[in-house]
């Protein structure tokens, strides 16, 4: 049984059919990724996921339970946690205020000091930065701070929203390599990106979406290497 399950859902903004009836799964331990053009409804399909839009029709499971329609802070205690597109954080707030807010639904104060090291540890600038206000961060730092924030919930499935966006080749280079770690000490990526060439770099399974719908699914790798992707999303 696949760890994540979507349904033949349909999810409209006002009277935009934005999401054409999509089915797709995610199963455990692997990354997988939704690439597509600007506006396909990439964002809108994990921000469903999470909660914070609602299919009209449609089901999503994750571990076995329906939770289309469950409000996104019980998402967050399902074990999905999203790093939203644009980062998000708390920028009047300092960085390790943000990481307590990524723990809100924990009250295991030792595991949660545990799991600050474990940032800690993938994200070194954090640290050096705790105390500094989050709005003061280097773009990067604000996209490994709200990765940071992500994990402190211990999610089973991390959803990521387009987390090369604005950066440096350098730096987006490193966000995915972190990606990939966070990946092999065991948690499950559903990544949306528009670097194509990035995201199939590193995912195991890929969907294309165009305008709502899903019109090629498969392994990543040969994704990459089709012609078809190649034409529209790779620069080839």
């Amino acid at each position: 049984m696949a760890m994540l399950e979507i349904n033949d859902i349909n999810v409209y903004y006002g009277a935009i059919h934005a999401i054409k009836g999509i089915s797709l799964e995610v199963n455990e331990g692997e990354i997988v990724t939704l690439i597509g053009a600007n506006g396909a409804g990439k964002s809108t399909t994990l921000r469903t996921i999470s909660g914070l839009l609602k299919p009209k029709t449609g089901s999503i499971n994750f571990m076995g339970k329906e939770i289309s329609g469950v409000p996104a802070h019980k998402i967050v205690r399902e074990g999905i946690s999203q790093v939203p597109e644009g980062r998000k954080i708390f920028a009047e707030m300092t960085v390790r205020e943000n990481l307590e807010l990524g723990a809100f639904i924990r009250n295991d104060t030792d595991e949660i000091e545990k799991d600050f090291k474990m940032v800690f540890e993938r994200f070194p600038r954090l640290e050096e930065r705790i105390s500094q206000l989050a709005g003061t961060l280097s773009g990067g730092e604000q996209q490994m701070l709200a990765m940071g924030r992500a994990l402190m919930s211990r999610p089973k499935l991390l959803l990521l929203d387009e987390p090369s966006m604005g950066l440096a080749p350098l730096l987006i280079r490193e966000i995915f390599s972190i990606i990939v770690d966070i990946n092999k000490a065991g948690t499950t990526v559903l990544l949306v990106e528009q670097n194509a060439n990035m995201a199939l770099s590193i995912a195991n399974r890929a969907y294309v979406l165009e305008t709502g719908r899903i019109t090629l699914s498969g392994d990543a790798k040969k994704l990459a290497a089709s012609e078809e992707v190649r034409k529209a999303y790779l620069g080839g």
